[in-house]
């Protein structure tokens, strides 16, 4: 429960005892109070019933002889002086009161409850506007302000994204001399937008801005716009820009705008109210009617398509810095940057270690890093060794080793002529990436993998080098067939990847006898999902012909997967019995049985050596095509 809710509810019982004790105290504990007239007061005096009294102006207080747990309450009228005579001859006894006192204790009596009840609430105000829930704040910003005190992160500590280090720098050095620009006419840009997938260090750069430039800056999410009640959303970016306004120059960050960010009129029955004032506030507020000059809006996304078209435009969004996946270059800058604090073994090699990692970004990197020392540290090392790397890499990719789970001899002899085709055909076609390791030992919800490594950053794929890696994912059943005979559930995963892929050939690629045409259009809605959103925009008969020439294209795969491994047939049998007896192989090894050097142990080459990784390429809106890891999905046998 929150402090403040804490202390709130201890204040509420203690100004309730209060004014119940005070309430006791007032009416005299528990007797009860009778109010008489004067003609009745006076008729229990006659008749001997009062035992005393207590007069105080013209108010009377007094007790009953035979009723202890009753007072009486009346009022006298002034000038009646026979009342004190018949007092006197019936022997009650009287006390007299100055009329000022007692007004000014009553006054005081019926004014404390209310004053205390005054105090509570100014106090419960004050608590919940300073409190860090701002309970009655709801349209206040919740951007952070950073200070220079904080620990900073500059440029220095950003690697691998170099085009975007100067943009950004050019706005730093803007806000440091903007005479030098205004002199030529320039002007400050309004608003920048990083764009990048996840893990290539947007609010990373973000965090350098701050670290840069000596100029206030405001963070903040944009889910943090969007509350439950309505206006809120728009309320705090009048009062974030309002904030900006009063620092100018700043700058204010926005990570994950997408969430306020979103086109606007999209899903059923119209759009979201709430986000679209937010969105239209938003606008308003980047380049409206007043102008907002000094504060420059810095936003992060992995999701730019679906951002409204009038918050790309220029004026609002000036600039769109793509910060993309780094090369070999830029993850060996991103590896230095990250094993500063690590001690590393003299057989370490940043470079190699880079050009294993393609399409490595730059959190995965830093877990990479992260998973070695862990493991070096688990095993009471001092510095981390270049096995470590190596370990972590398939952990990182391919989850940590089930080697407590129990499989059946008949199970593993399966997986291991499963992978054999896999490795085998993966050796012998030259189109397809190189084979780097093969594995039977259950990984995640695999029981094998095999593994293909590209040579560099491939940013480009021929239909040569698509029809190769049909090939490969194919041949996993063809070696399953060559030792069971019969077919089995464990080429579930490697089916759905051949589909995927050669429907892709086939409607995005153009690489079928259909020819260059595009079928299948992908406008996502932005509130249904991905699902909802296929459009399909060809005729049944064009339907019909699409599924046949997918069909073609992976019978062919099979059919060239099937001559390669009754080609290889004894090597295919020689790498499945030395999996199972040694459970992971090499792509090396597989080379050498090939080419008749089954018995020889060569050493992993120098070229890709710790190399073990594989290749994401940026998504272009078509299904990505992961040509490294094979049954990385693969499920058990049922």
């Amino acid at each position: 429960m929150n402090s403040n809710v804490r202390t709130a509810i201890f204040w509420v019982v203690v100004i309730c005892v209060v004014i119940l004790l005070w309430n006791v105290v007032k009416t005299g504990g528990n007797r009860m109070n009778q109010e008489l007239s004067f003609s009745q007061f006076m008729n229990q005096v006659e008749q001997g019933r009062i035992r005393e009294v207590t007069i105080a102006g013209s108010e009377v207080k007094g007790s009953f002889k035979d009723d202890k747990t009753s007072e009486l309450r009346t009022s006298i009228p002034p000038a009646f002086p026979d009342v004190y005579k018949l007092l006197l001859e019936k022997n009650v006894n009287v006390t007299y009161k100055s009329s000022d006192g007692g007004n000014w204790t009553a006054i005081l009596l019926n004014t404390v409850p209310f004053v205390l009840l005054i105090a509570f609430w100014i106090f419960m105000m004050r608590q919940m506007q300073s409190g860090g829930n701002k309970a009655l704040s709801f349209g206040k910003s919740r951007a952070r302000m950073h200070s220079s005190q904080q620990k900073k992160v500059t440029f220095k500590d950003v690697a691998g994204v170099e085009e975007a280090k100067d943009e950004l720098q050019e706005i730093i050095e803007f806000l440091r001399e903007p005479q030098k620009f205004q002199k030529l006419g320039g002007r400050i840009p309004k608003g920048v937008l990083l764009v990048g997938p996840p893990g290539t260090g947007k609010t990373l750069l973000a965090r350098a801005i701050a670290g840069e430039g000596n100029v206030p800056f405001f963070s903040i999410s944009g889910s943090d716009f969007v509350e439950m009640f309505v206006g809120v959303g728009a309320s705090r970016v009048r009062d974030l820009f309002e904030q900006g306004k009063k620092n100018a120059p700043c700058i204010i960050f926005i990570d994950e705008i997408d969430a306020v960010g979103r086109h606007r009129g999209a899903g059923l029955g119209g759009g979201h109210d709430e986000r679209e004032q937010t969105l239209n506030q938003l606008l308003v507020e980047m380049d409206g009617f007043e102008s907002n000059e000094g504060v420059i809006l810095v936003a992060a996304t992995n999701r730019p398509d679906v951002l409204d078209p009038a918050l790309l435009r220029p004026g609002r969004f000036d600039r769109r810095v793509v910060v993309s996946l780094p090369d070999v270059k830029g993850r060996e800058q991103i590896l230095r940057v990250h094993v500063k604090k690590t001690p590393l073994s003299d057989d370490i090699d940043l470079s190699v270690i880079a050009r294993g990692t393609p399409g490595f970004a730059g959190a995965d990197l830093a877990n990479l890093v992260n998973e070695a020392a862990l493991l070096a540290a688990r095993q009471n090392r001092k510095v981390v060794a270049m096995v470590d790397f190596e370990v972590a890499k398939d952990k990182v990719l391919m989850g940590a080793e089930r080697r407590s789970m129990i499989l059946t001899e008949e199970d593993k002899k399966i997986t291991a002529w499963h992978e054999a085709g896999h490795a085998l055909v993966a050796a012998v076609l030259p189109e397809t990436d190189p084979l780097h390791k093969v594995s039977i030992i259950p990984r995640g919800r695999a029981l094998g993998i095999t593994m293909q490594l590209p040579e560099g950053d491939v940013l480009n794929r021929n239909e040569a080098q698509l029809f190769g890696r049909l090939c490969v994912i194919m041949a996993g059943r063809i070696g399953e067939m060559r030792y069971t005979k019969q077919l089995s559930t464990g080429a579930r995963n490697d089916i759905e990847q051949a589909t995927e892929l050669a429907r892709a050939m086939v409607c995005d690629y153009g690489m079928s006898d259909l020819g260059p045409l595009s079928f299948g259009r992908k406008d996502e809605q932005i509130f249904l999902g991905r699902e909802i959103a296929q459009h399909r925009d060809y005729s049944e008969a064009t339907a019909i012909k699409i599924d046949e020439a997918v069909k073609h294209i992976v019978e062919k795969a099979y059919q060239r997967a099937e001559e390669l491994i009754e080609q290889h047939r004894e090597v295919l049998e020689k790498i499945a019995l030395r999996l199972l007896e040694k459970e992971t192989m090499d792509g090396a090894e597989v080379k050498a049985m090939l080419e008749g050097k089954a018995d020889s142990e060569p050493a992993l080459p120098a070229e890709v050596e710790g190399a073990q990784q594989v290749l994401r390429p940026e998504s272009s809106g078509a299904p990505r095509i992961n040509p490294g890891l094979i049954d990385g999905e693969r499920p058990q046998p049922a």
